[in-house]
């Protein structure tokens, strides 16, 4: 039940039911990423004629986060590139880190040094900084 009412009335848990729809009657699945994402366009090909290109969509593995999608995919979604990752044999780069969705407010989010957020002590002043007095 709780599911059914999360489909409902949120949008951001997934799919909703009109998206679901959209899919089933309309979509071609192109590929899934290691997000566990899976990749839509138009059956057939088709170009939207109210849009000028394919229509392209992703329903999201869990929360609808746009930082989950990978570059290649983020490409192919925004019809920056014609060919889906799952359709070419693309080898990534020695010095290519792979892909991380945004972190922040997360345990493993980016907390410089310095910040009141991370680990270990604060560095004293060093001296350089004058404080702004009004008036001055």
């Amino acid at each position: 039940m709780k599911d059914f009412l999360l489909r409902v009335f949120t949008w951001w848990n997934g799919a909703t039911f009109g998206t679901l729809r959209t899919t089933r009657l309309h979509g071609e699945l192109v590929g899934e990423d290691q997000y566990g994402n899976r990749y839509y366009r138009t059956r057939g090909g088709k170009i939207d004629p109210t849009v000028g290109v394919q229509r392209r969509w992703v329903i999201y593995n869990g929360y609808a986060e746009a930082s989950t999608i990978p570059p290649g995919w983020n490409g192919w979604l925004h019809n920056t590139v014609d060919v889906a990752p799952s359709e070419e044999n693309y080898v990534p780069k020695e010095w290519e880190l792979p892909h991380q969705p945004n972190l922040t407010g997360t345990p493993a989010a980016y907390r410089p040094q310095g910040s009141t957020l991370s680990t270990g002590h604060r560095p004293p002043a060093t001296g350089d900084y004058e404080a702004w007095v009004p008036g001055n």
